[in-house]
């Protein structure tokens, strides 16, 4: 009872804003599992943004999960985020770390460089061409290499570089610690928050890669989830979200509702990402609490 006196008009009006936005995204995401859950033949009773499924059934994720195509591109998506976004926080950490904590002839010119890079991105033919003359269409790469060090995120881990305190360096460099040591035993431990905002950033961005996707790859084994969505909610490729079923029958297919198929898609595209944000926002929480000076 305390607690509530002591919060402000100001205080409540705030929460109650945010929690009205909480639930402009999160009944949405329900009602979607709501119709994942709901039996086929009671789906249609759900009405509007319904929260509840109507029965209860899994044979929506038991039919997506048994399609080949979509097992396929569970592992396709998390091999392209897992080394995508390890190469995307390795490169720009070392080149955060040379922009901002040394000096070399050109850096300036260099700094120019980028934010040209940065304002004037190259249209997407030269890059076709430049994946094609790479021999990178339908490869892996061609998406893991797109945008390796992304110039805004890099800009940001320079600034976290630079607010590293000079005297942390100083120490090092008088116990004899070259620019690798203080990398990989200083800066890098001391950025953690950085690095787990950037890996979040980079991360959901591979996650979520269905664009060049449909551009540089033509073979269905390496299409991600997100392609395979598309395929499934947007073209509604309905042959291809059953797939190979034999343990359907002719009456249990004919009474499927594939608007619950589709629900069910999503739902497992997005799954992976929710158990990750609260990982990686507990993880950040932890590295913004530790400091390198103590008094």
């Amino acid at each position: 009872m305390n607690k509530l006196k002591k919060l402000s008009v100001s205080t409540i009006i705030i929460y109650s804003i945010l929690f009205l936005i909480s639930l402009t995204v999160l009944i949405p995401l329900l009602h979607l599992l709501a119709m994942s859950l709901s039996d086929p033949l009671k789906v249609h009773e759900l009405s509007g943004l319904g929260i509840i499924p109507e029965g209860f059934s899994l044979i929506n994720y038991k039919i997506l999960l048994s399609n080949p195509l979509i097992i396929k591109s569970i592992f396709n998506t998390l091999f392209i985020t897992i080394v995508g976004t390890a190469l995307n926080l390795l490169l720009t950490a070392m080149t955060a770390y040379v922009l901002a904590r040394t000096k070399f002839p050109g850096r300036k010119l260099v700094m120019i460089f980028l934010i040209v890079i940065m304002v004037f991105e190259p249209g997407l033919i030269p890059e076709y061409l430049l994946v094609k003359d790479l021999g990178l269409l339908d490869t892996y790469a061609s998406l893991i290499l797109y945008k390796t060090i992304n110039i805004f995120y890099l800009f940001i881990m320079m600034r976290f570089f630079e607010d590293v305190p000079e005297s942390i360096l100083e120490a090092a460099r008088m116990d004899g610690a070259g620019h690798f040591r203080i990398f990989t035993k200083i800066m890098l431990p001391l950025s953690k928050p950085a690095l787990a905002t950037m890996g979040l950033f980079y991360g959901v961005y591979h996650w979520n890669e269905y664009f060049r996707a449909t551009i540089y790859l033509t073979d269905t084994d390496k299409w991600p989830l997100q392609l395979v969505l598309r395929q499934f909610v947007v073209e509604r490729d309905n042959t291809s979200m059953l797939g190979a079923q034999n343990f359907l029958s002719y009456e249990q297919i004919a009474a499927l509702d594939f608007a619950s198929l589709q629900a069910g898609t999503i739902i497992i595209s997005i799954v992976p990402l929710l158990l990750l944000y609260p990982l990686i926002l507990k993880y950040y929480a932890k590295g913004a609490l530790e400091g390198g000076v103590k008094d």
